[in-house]
């Protein structure tokens, strides 16, 4: 099972449809899925479920309805424990970015983390998980991809929040700011937070 998030909305992506009772299904092999992400957006559907017999052929269904666009990114803590967060578009966010032709994705999310907060000597201590979601580029819908490392540093340098990509802040919080800015989060910033 897969979530891909359109705005705050999960749709839900399974081979068996018959645990989610209470959701709207479509076929994943069938669906109109661009008609699908506005449906969501103007809140005519509330609970949507794509669905594929097959367990192996769920991603690449998925991944053949919208282009893919492959990211990387962090949980970053410090050695105080605190957590570094980006804000943007009037929402906290993490640090992350798309990756380049040729790279891992773990050199994605290190470099991704120190461009886009200024803060060096990064370690990844684990893999997280990936995150789907929506988002729209000239009017054309993307799927993205973002696969998420938990990292580490002792860096107590200036946080340098990147101006060109739209961050106007870069912040380290304490476990209970950090739980109180994903309030003005994305949902899939908050499955990272809570699965890590």
């Amino acid at each position: 099972m897969y979530k891909v998030f359109v705005k705050d909305i999960a749709v839900i992506v399974t081979s068996d449809r018959d645990l989610f009772p209470d959701h709207d299904a479509f076929n994943l092999k069938t669906v109109n899925f661009k008609k699908l992400i506005k449906a969501i957006k103007k809140n005519k559907v509330e609970r949507p479920l794509l669905y594929s017999k097959n367990e192996d052929k769920l991603l690449k269904r998925l991944h053949k309805k919208i282009p893919l666009v492959l990211a990387a990114g962090g949980l970053v803590k410090n050695q105080k424990g605190e957590y570094l967060f980006i804000h943007r578009n009037g929402k906290w966010d993490l640090p992350k970015g798309k990756t380049e032709k040729n790279e891992s994705m773990e050199a994605t999310a290190l470099r991704e983390v120190e461009e886009e907060t200024g803060v060096e000597n990064l370690s990844i201590n684990n893999y997280i998980g990936p995150t789907y979601h929506v988002f729209s580029r000239n009017n054309k819908y993307r799927l993205k991809l973002t696969h998420w490392y938990a990292m580490t540093t002792d860096y107590t340098g200036q946080l340098v929040p990147q101006d060109k990509e739209g961050i106007d802040q870069a912040v380290w919080l304490n476990d209970e700011q950090a739980r109180e800015s994903l309030e003005q989060s994305y949902a899939n910033i908050k499955d990272v937070f809570l699965n890590d």
